[in-house]
C-alpha cells in the first residue's frame, strides 16, 4: 500500500498519521457487530446506548491499533530510523519506515514493540474492568477492547512475515547466519505458508455451516493480504541484490534537459510540447538554480503564461531532491519512492559552494536496471 495514502488527519511525534479509504468499511462493519452484540447482551439499554457505546468502542479500537504502529515507530526513530506515516487502513494499521533496520537487534526490537504494546493496552482494559465493577457500559467497553487488544498483540506474534512475530523470526535467523537476504526468504517463505493455511481454513471455516461464510471470508481476506506482503518483502530483497553495489553515476542520464530561467511559460510550454518532455532543470551557466514541469505550469492561468517567466513559478534549487554521484543506487530509489517523485538531478559541489549539473535519473531507468539484472543474474567473477 502507498505510503501516504488515504486522508491525513494530524501528526503524532512528527509522523503524519492517515486514514486509508478501506478504513470506512472496517469502522462500519465493527460499529455494527457491536452494536448487534450489545443489544442482544444488553437488551435493556436505549438504542441510542447500543450505537453510542459501539461507535465509542470502535473508535477505542482503532486508538489501540494506532498505539501499537507508534510504539514501533518511537523505536525506530531511537534507532534514527525515519518514520515516513502511519496509515489506518481495513486490515489494522501500518507504519512506513524509510529504510531496514541495519542490525538484527534492532529489527527484533522494532517488531516486539508492537505486541507488548497491545499487551500492555489489554492489561489496561481489564485493570478498569475491575477497578469499576459496577459499570455495565463501561464493563462491556472495556472488556471487549481487554480482549480484542489480547487477540491482535497474540496474532502479531504469529512468525509469518510481514507480521510482527515474523519480522522478530526474520531477526533471530539474521541474527545467526548474518546473512539479510537470506532471513529474508527464511521468513518470506514462513509468511506464504501461514498465509496459505489462512485462505485455506477460512475457505473451509466459510463452508462448514451456516452463519460462518463472513468470517471465513475474512480469514481468507486476511491470508490473502498476507501473501501478497510476504511476496512483496521478498520481491525487495531482489531489488536490494539487483542494485548492489552499483552508484547514482553509473545509472544516470547524461542527457539533461534544460531551460533558461528568462524563457516565458508561453514559450517553455512550446517546448514541452515540441519535445513530449514532462520535466526540465533550470539553469543558468550550467550551474542548477530550479526545476519546472508540465504540473507546475498547468498551476498558472494560460491567459498568464506569455507574461509569467519561468523563474516566476518553478520550484527552487533548494526545494528540490538531488542525489550525489556516489550516493548508492538503491538509496535513491528509496528516496524517489519516499517522496513520489519521478525524477533526481545528479549534481557535483565545487569548492565556491554552487552546484553543477551532471545527470538525471529516472525512476524508469533505474527500473530498467533492476529487470536486466535480475534476467541476466549474478556475473561470474572474471
Amino acid at each position: 500500500m502507498p505510503a501516504k495514502s488515504g486522508v491525513r488527519i494530524g501528526r503524532i511525534f512528527g509522523i503524519p498519521i492517515y486514514l486509508h479509504a478501506s478504513w470506512v468499511i472496517i469502522f462500519v462493519l465493527i460499529t455494527l457487530s457491536l452494536e448487534g452484540q450489545f443489544s442482544h447482551e444488553h437488551p435493556q439499554w436505549t438504542p441510542a446506548q447500543h450505537w453510542t457505546l459501539g461507535i465509542l468502542t470502535s473508535l477505542l479500537f482503532f486508538g489501540s491499533v494506532l498505539f501499537h504502529e507508534l510504539s514501533h515507530s518511537v523505536v525506530a526513530i531511537h534507532y534514527k530510523i525515519p518514520v515516513v506515516s502511519i496509515t489506518l487502513f481495513v486490515f489494522g494499521g501500518v507504519a512506513r519506515i524509510s529504510r531496514e533496520p541495519s542490525r538484527p537487534v534492532q529489527e527484533f526490537n522494532i517488531a516486539i514493540a508492537g505486541p507488548l504494546a497491545s499487551f500492555f493496552l489489554a492489561g489496561v482494559f481489564y485493570g478498569l474492568a475491575r477497578i469499576f465493577p459496577y459499570s455495565e457500559m463501561l464493563g462491556a467497553l472495556v472488556n471487549w477492547l481487554g480482549w480484542i487488544n489480547l487477540q491482535l498483540a497474540l496474532f502479531n506474534l504469529v512468525p509469518g512475515f510481514p507480521l510482527d512475530g515474523g519480522r522478530v523470526f526474520r531477526s533471530i535467523v539474521w541474527g545467526i547466519t548474518k546473512n539479510f537476504s537470506r532471513a529474508t526468504r527464511v521468513a518470506g517463505t514462513s509468511g506464504k505458508l501461514i498465509a496459505y493455511a489462512l485462505i485455506l481454513f477460512g475457505v473451509g471455516y466459510g463452508l462448514a455451516g451456516k452463519g460462518q461464510w463472513i468470517s471465513g471470508l475474512w480469514l481468507a481476506f486476511i491470508g490473502w493480504f498476507l501473501l501478497t506482503a510476504a511476496q512483496e518483502s521478498v520481491a525487495q530483497v531482489a531489488i536490494r541484490e539487483a542494485l548492489l553495489g552499483l552508484r547514482a553515476a553509473d545509472v544516470m542520464s547524461h542527457e539533461i534537459p534544460t531551460v533558461p530561467r528568462e524563457i516565458s511559460l508561453e514559450d517553455y510550454g512550446a517546448e514541452v510540447l515540441r519535445t513530449g518532455r514532462r520535466c526540465h532543470l533550470v539553469v543558468t551557466d550550467d550551474r542548477l538554480v530550479g526545476m519546472m514541469n508540465v504540473h507546475t505550469l498547468n498551476g498558472v492561468p494560460r491567459h498568464e503564461w506569455a507574461h509569467t517567466s519561468v523563474q516566476a513559478v518553478m520550484i527552487p534549487r533548494d526545494k528540490i531532491l538531488w542525489a550525489s554521484p556516489e550516493e548508492p543506487l538503491l538509496a535513491v530509489l528509496e528516496r524517489l519512492l519516499s517522496a513520489d517523485v519521478n525524477q533526481m538531478p545528479v549534481v557535483t559541489g565545487t569548492g565556491d559552494g554552487t552546484s553543477h549539473i551532471v545527470g538525471m535519473l529516472t525512476r524508469d531507468s533505474i527500473l530498467r536496471v533492476i529487470q536486466t539484472r535480475t534476467e541476466l543474474g549474478t556475473m561470474p567473477a572474471s
